[in-house]
């Protein structure tokens, strides 16, 4: 008995297709391309998402350093002295503080800078 899978396969091109759309050239609606393309695209999401979280915290550090050192401080200064002075706040809230509020950024980076003479 022959088995004609025509509409399974139909349903199976359509999925893919739809997942390639705005792909371009033939890895949009090429079966064997798209396919190709579309499991590559699975392990770049993979690996953009460990990647993301390295870009924030580069983007975080540049932008601390940048309001520490408008207040004239560096930023590696700035964390030894936000540590010895028990200030435990993450990069990303200083990050916050330095875009958003730079009156609460200056108040640590004196904190900071009491506790390093000390």
């Amino acid at each position: 008995m022959r088995v004609k899978g025509s509409s399974a396969s139909r349903r199976k091109l359509k999925k893919l297709f739809s997942i390639t759309k705005g792909y371009w050239g033939r890895k949009k609606n090429v079966y064997r391309k798209a396919r190709e393309a579309y499991l590559k695209s699975l392990t770049r999401m993979f690996h953009d998402r460990k990647r993301k979280k390295r870009d924030f915290r580069r983007l975080w550090i540049i932008r601390i350093n940048a309001a520490a050192r408008s207040n004239g401080m560096q930023y590696s200064v700035m964390m030894n002295g936000l540590k010895k002075a028990g200030i435990a706040v993450n990069r990303k809230m200083l990050a916050d503080l330095a875009v958003h509020d730079a009156a609460a950024f200056t108040q640590l980076v004196s904190k900071a800078r009491q506790a390093l003479a000390v």
